[in-house]
């Protein structure tokens, strides 16, 4: 058995430099590698392209990294809770490129199973498909969309063993298992680390082969971005 275990976030991130491309997982602020995003902001790393369904918040997420300058440019698709991320853009500080939600994942996922490209009709006729191939199918026109390129892919599993092995856990199921695997070097970080064998086979969600380095994780906020409660009787 190959065991992928790091002793802790400093080795999990070994190799990263400026300039680099990271993919996170996450949506909203569920999900989010939080002790990866932590250790870029130590490590002071900059002008890096970050792949992100959103910014995250002013002083939680990738918003943390947005106030030290470390980004360079956002891949992103949601980004409306971040007003430093807002700034930075109409400012001209920070490179944006907006994409459909579903191109996003999608982007991801063909990186995961090697494919270069795909057509989809998503953006076809707006200011997405510039510069970009178009083709008909059936009467239909699609855009041709690249494979995203990273160098490692940052993603937050509610369980994983030594193997690689991941369970996500609710909405945390969303961008993290397509980015698995889609990037040279994948870092999973886990609320449980286990031993191989420990995870039911069926109930796993990412096998270990999509996974490089795993490690325990800690001291997770889980913030709540928007708290929508019932008003009391």
């Amino acid at each position: 058995m190959i065991n992928k275990t790091v002793a802790n976030v400093s080795d999990a991130l070994k190799g990263v430099e400026d300039g680099m491309t990271f993919m996170l997982g996450g949506f909203g602020l569920c999900g989010i590698p939080e002790n990866a995003i932590d250790e870029l902001v130590r490590l002071g790393i900059k002008d890096i392209t970050c792949i992100s369904n959103n910014a995250g918040v002013d002083d939680f997420g990738l918003g943390l990294l947005l106030q030290k300058r470390q980004i360079k440019k956002m891949i992103s698709s949601y980004v409306g809770e971040n007003d430093e991320f807002e700034r930075q853009m109409l400012s001209g500080e920070l490179e944006v490129e907006l994409t459909p939600q579903g191109t996003l994942a999608e982007k991801c996922r063909a990186a995961q199973a090697g494919f270069p490209a795909f057509y989809t009709p998503a953006g076809y006729g707006t200011q997405v498909a510039e510069g970009k191939e178009t083709r008909e199918f059936d009467g239909k026109m699609y855009v041709l969309e690249p494979a995203f390129k990273a160098d490692f892919a940052f993603v937050k599993a509610w369980k994983g063993d030594e193997a690689g092995n991941l369970i996500f856990k609710g909405t945390a199921r969303n961008f993290n298992p397509c980015m698995c695997g889609a990037a040279t070097i994948t870092v999973a970080e886990v609320e449980e680390l286990l031993p191989a064998g420990s995870l039911d086979p069926n109930q796993i969600h990412i096998p270990g082969i999509f996974v490089q380095r795993i490690f325990q994780g800690k001291n997770y906020e889980k913030r709540i971005e928007q708290r929508t409660v019932r008003m009391r009787q």
